[in-house]
């Protein structure tokens, strides 16, 4: 069964202010689809929601849960190749929103079999995309998992991608125990090696919580592709369009926070360039400081006190 907690859904799909819209609104990380359930139930008959998701038991959840409405299209593939598909569809604008929520789901985390656990024994995967097609997105390595990085990287490139996508401050040990210890292909393999190569330190957070992050942020590309989509989607944007994106850890936000910045400053030239050729700022920030959960959605669901909500509006 699938299982998936939907996070700040009034908050997400409020910004998209789509109350009886007849515009085009995009699902970027479809998931179970309450974000989509809600807008569906927001937007008129002549609205229009397409959704994006490349994890078939999110579909399949979804599909079920969308099938009362009748103008809501969900597409299996990356958001990576949301442009693609828009053309594909004859569709030149969005001209609502767009919605991102990203990470992994629940599902994906509590599901033994997919690998993203260090509490459940499985093979080291972390895919997405179980089938390793193109639609686990344009930085996508196809087939590979967290076990191909496991027992092929590098000493430095471990230490690399710890640091900097897990902030692992044990990077090193942590790579050098892993070369060691040669071949690994489990999730509890891998995560008690983790803890009999750091230090004991008083922490809610699991020694292997931030070297999971990273192997997983790894496998999926999800920043590079993350950043790459929203620079293209953004002038995709018709104007008083909404982008509305929920991040889970301090590297998305960071880089959601920059894109958007950087989309509404009034000059984006060069310093050097004599003259103005951006046109100004494509983007207005409707929220300077990001929006949190309530502390009614966190007694609910713990997870969600991670979440950080950012809305920008295209002008």
């Amino acid at each position: 069964m699938f299982q998936h907690y939907t996070v700040m859904k009034n908050e997400a799909v409020g910004a998209l202010e789509c109350e009886g819209s007849d515009k085009i609104y995009i699902d970027a990380t479809l998931g179970g689809g309450g974000h989509s359930e809600l807008i569906a139930q927001k937007i008129s008959l002549k609205g229009r929601l397409i959704c994006f998701d490349v994890d078939d038991d999110a579909i399949e959840a979804a599909q079920k849960r969308l099938k009362p409405y009748q103008n809501v299209e969900i597409i299996k593939d990356s958001y990576v190749n949301i442009p693609e598909h828009l053309e594909r569809l004859g569709i030149k604008e969005i001209t609502g929103g767009i919605l991102f929520d990203l990470g992994a789901s629940y599902h994906q985390l509590t599901t033994a079999e997919r690998g993203f656990s260090f509490l459940k024994d499985a093979p080291l995967d972390m895919r997405f995309n179980k089938e390793g097609e193109k639609t686990a997105g344009a930085g996508a390595k196809s087939a590979f998992t967290a076990a191909d990085i496991i027992n092929t990287y590098r000493e430095e490139e471990l230490v690399k991608i710890f640091s900097e996508y897990g902030e692992e401050r044990f990077s090193k040990r942590i790579a050098k125990a892993i070369l060691a210890n040669r071949p690994i292909h489990t999730t509890l393999q891998l995560a008690e090696l983790i803890k009999r190569s750091t230090p004991r330190i008083n922490s809610k957070i699991h020694c292997a919580t931030r070297v999971f992050q990273a192997l997983r942020i790894e496998v999926n590309q999800e920043l590079l592709n993350f950043k790459n989509t929203l620079n293209k989607v953004v002038t995709l944007l018709a104007a008083d369009a909404i982008i509305s994106i929920i991040s889970f850890h301090s590297l998305e936000d960071r880089l959601t926070k920059s894109i958007l910045r950087d989309f509404s400053k009034s000059c984006r030239c060069e310093k050097t360039d004599a003259v103005c050729k951006c046109h100004g700022a494509v983007l207005e920030l409707i929220t300077k400081k990001p929006i949190i959960a309530s502390e009614e959605e966190i007694g609910e669901n713990p997870p969600s006190r991670s979440a950080k909500l950012r809305i920008a509006r295209k002008i």
